[in-house]
């Protein structure tokens, strides 16, 4: 197609190639989205140790190609393989290089000596440097008119393509996308510096600091700082990151950018999460179906977790589901506050997730006092988080922050009813129930504001006093079932950024 505008992706996972959190999925999912839409893009990673290259057979594009790092000359070759599912539209460049991306994992563990923290800064550097020699110097037959950078695996990018665009008269442009804020690539100034072959005048940032601030060199900060566009993964994480509470240290780098800020919602992979076609389920159901039908398989599904979960099987009893990672982001601290009050409740209540030892230790104590009411399951397992979706009559989300959050719309697309807590990507999904008539223009669940324990409570009695009332639940769980939660809407908003970009 003539003209068409041509993406790369740049990031350090990819679902499912190379995966380790959800990063990859978004990687993995976007760029086939985008792909509908007329854009030309491609998608680079390392090439991992790792990587099943029996499953996802590679090609070597070029070889014996010199980066500059430290000093000296590396050498790197380019593969290229297609993204499964993709019917070979979506193609995938992998980096090799057997000194820095090519061995072992693809995080590596930091020991007691710290050293661990500076292979895995030599890494995703190192990546970033070849990612720009690569594609502004004409090494493979495609170029990038726009650079889409994920997290901070790729923190110094922008600032390389900003500064070789220069040198060489070109006119490519970066956005940079916020994933998790929380993991920020903080490294020794000096020794970046010596890897890509600065000086500091190269680098206004380095220049402004003063001795106390020259401790360590933050790859998300320099990412907001040269990237054309900087978005995150909802809207309101997007306001939310400019306040101290939420902006990690990096909220005034941020506020200078705001007009360079946005955030757009992530999506889900609906054929994958489709309880019409999900083969975990005992029973499948969709709208394509008469409601009772619907009503009677989920109910069958229910049936079927509490047994695997040794509840007493009880469809009238309503059942709480949480998959999280057991951490205080996610509310456990909440959770644990008042779980002998929630105890009370008339509820059953499932958890499957891993995490935090010592909140690990205590959820299982919680099990043993309550068998008959809570299954607490410190593990995590595909097929049996598909079957809470669907088992479920509510789904737990109590986050500090939270960027955007895939649980609850992959609950609610399940029929299964949320209760959040007002953050993030939380607060860009769900409405509060009211039994007043009103217009939904997001999912139905169950809303509360504050970070407090009893007022997560009183949003949990509140669901269960409307669960009591079959006709308001029901009209609950086919209006969430309704809602469009595909990555066709986020690919069409990226579109517009990129149509910005290029103005």
């Amino acid at each position: 197609m003539k003209n068409q505008m041509k993406v790369l992706f740049v990031g350090g996972e990819l679902t499912p190639i190379a995966k380790v959190g959800g990063l990859a999925d978004v990687i993995g999912a976007l760029p086939k989205a985008l792909k509908k839409l007329g854009v030309d893009v491609k998608i680079i990673i390392p090439k991992y140790g790792i990587i099943d290259e029996k499953k996802y057979p590679l090609k070597k594009i070029a070889s014996d190609i010199k980066i500059p790092f430290y000093n000296q000359e590396e050498l790197v070759n380019v593969y290229s393989c297609f993204l499964p599912d993709t019917q070979r539209q979506v193609e995938v460049y992998l980096i090799e290089n057997l000194k820095y991306l090519s061995e072992g994992e693809i995080y590596f563990t930091i020991d007691a000596s710290s050293s661990g923290a500076l292979n895995e800064c030599q890494r995703f550097v190192f990546f970033t440097k070849c990612v720009a020699e690569i594609f502004l110097n004409n090494k493979i037959d495609w170029q990038p008119d726009i650079f889409h950078c994920h997290d901070w695996h790729t923190g110094f990018l922008p600032l390389l393509i900003k500064i070789q665009s220069v040198n060489l008269q070109m006119k490519q442009k970066t956005l940079f996308t916020i994933h998790n804020f929380a993991y920020q690539g903080k490294y020794n100034p000096q020794e970046i510096l010596k890897m890509l072959n600065l000086k500091e005048q190269d680098w206004p940032c380095l220049r402004e600091r003063t001795k106390n601030q020259f401790k360590d060199l933050n790859a998300v900060q320099q990412a907001i700082l040269n990237a054309d566009l900087i978005n995150t993964v909802s809207p309101t994480y997007a306001q939310e990151i400019l306040t101290p509470e939420f902006g990690e240290k990096l909220e005034n780098n941020l506020q200078k950018r705001k007009a360079n800020l946005s955030g757009i919602l992530n999506g889900i992979d609906v054929d994958f999460f489709n309880p019409a076609t999900d083969l975990t389920l005992i029973k499948n159901y969709g709208l394509e179906m008469p409601k009772e039908k619907i009503l009677e398989n989920k109910k069958e599904n229910k049936e079927y977790l509490q047994k695997n979960c040794n509840l007493k099987i009880d469809s009238n009893v309503p059942l709480i589901g949480l998959i999280s990672r057991v951490a205080e982001q996610k509310g456990f601290d909440l959770i644990i506050k008042i779980f002998d009050k929630l105890m009370e409740l008339d509820l059953q209540f499932v958890l499957l997730g891993t995490g935090d030892p010592k909140m690990e230790k205590t959820l299982a104590e919680l099990s043993l006092k309550y068998p008959d009411k809570f299954s607490c399951n410190l593990k995590f397992n595909t097929k049996v988080a598909q079957q809470i979706y669907a088992g479920s009559d509510i789904f737990l989300m109590p986050s500090h922050f939270e960027p955007c959050g895939l649980g609850q719309m992959i609950a609610m697309r399940y029929g299964t009813t949320p209760i959040v807590r007002a953050c993030g990507g939380l607060k860009d999904t769900v409405e509060n129930y009211s039994l007043q008539t009103i217009h939904y223009k997001l999912g139905m669940g169950f809303v509360f504001e504050k970070y407090e324990a009893n007022e997560m409570l009183n949003s949990i009695k509140e669901a269960l006093e409307i669960y009591k009332d079959k006709k308001a639940w029901q009209e609950i769980i086919f209006h969430n079932m309704r809602q469009d939660f595909s990555w066709e809407n986020s690919a069409k908003k990226y579109l517009e950024l990129y149509k910005k970009l290029l103005k």
